[in-house]
Parts: structure tokens; C-alpha cells; sequence
């Protein structure tokens, strides 16, 4: 197997066009304030604890949970290239973990391409992270953030 097909089995990937402008779209991926109304799915909250956002520096969010305990979201970004490319490393405790975040945008007219891929260490470990629901997690996720982009301005 070459490659590029290890990495695509070890890949998830979701693909949207948001109705609004590229500039929008970036300030919601960069901005604290409004990371908070998107990152978490439907019916849950989020807390920026870190947002240092610039090549090696930090993030780490949290999600308190309804039996009191927290989910914890944190990383390191790797890559940024303004209203172009996100790269950062992440793990999602207690569930994921040593993952790597890429997120591309594209401005298509008064619309925005965006693609958000996870890599996995393993193609195995990235089935697992399809079947506990990465799908509906992080779609339910980006529905908020495409419903945030209308009150950013």
C-alpha cells in the first residue's frame, strides 16, 4: 500500500460550503469569542480556557458534562496560513487522542469551502473514532458553526 492510501485509511473527512464569506468563517475557527458558540455539539457548552493562536501555541477547551465531569479538548497548532489552512495536534479527553486537526478554506464567491480532516495514528483507531460517532459529533458541531456565522461580524 502506498502512502497516500495508509494516510486516507487513517483520514476522516468532512466537506461543507458555509453561506458567508471567507473572513467570517476565519474569525470563528480564531477568535475566543466565538469558538464558544460552535465548538461543542448541539445542547452543550464549551469554555476556552487557552487560545494562544499562532504556530506553537496552545489551546484547551473545556466541555463540562452533565455528570459533572469535563471533556477536554487541547493542542498545539502547527501550521496556519490566514483564511487558508489550520494544522494543529489535539486530543480529545477521555476519548480521543494524538490526533492531528487540519482544517482548509476556500472562498467561493460570498460562500466558504471548508474541509475538516482528523488523521489517526492507526487505520484501526480511526474506525473506532468513525463508529463511536465522529460523524454526527462533529457535523452537529459545524451545523452551530454555520448557524454562529450569521451574528459575526
Amino acid at each position: 500500500m502506498n502512502k497516500m492510501n495508509e494516510l486516507a485509511n487513517r483520514t476522516l473527512t468532512i466537506e461543507k460550503t458555509l453561506n458567508a464569506p471567507i473572513d467570517l468563517v476565519w474569525k470563528a475557527w480564531t477568535q475566543s469569542e466565538h469558538i464558544v458558540k460552535w465548538w461543542a455539539p448541539a445542547g452543550m457548552n464549551i469554555n476556552v480556557e487557552v487560545h494562544n493562536f499562532e504556530v506553537g501555541g496552545k489551546w484547551k477547551y473545556n466541555m463540562p458534562m452533565p455528570d459533572g465531569s469535563q471533556f477536554i479538548s487541547e493542542g498545539i497548532y502547527k501550521e496556519i496560513i490566514e483564511h487558508e489552512k489550520i494544522v494543529t495536534s489535539a486530543d480529545f479527553k477521555p476519548m480521543t487522542e494524538n490526533v492531528e486537526l487540519i482544517a482548509t478554506f476556500q472562498s467561493v464567491g460570498n460562500t466558504t469551502k471548508f474541509t475538516f480532516s482528523v488523521i489517526h495514528e492507526t487505520e484501526a483507531y480511526c474506525k473506532q473514532q468513525e463508529e463511536m460517532g465522529f460523524y454526527n459529533g462533529w457535523g452537529s458541531a459545524f451545523d452551530r458553526l454555520a448557524s454562529s456565522l450569521e451574528n459575526i461580524s
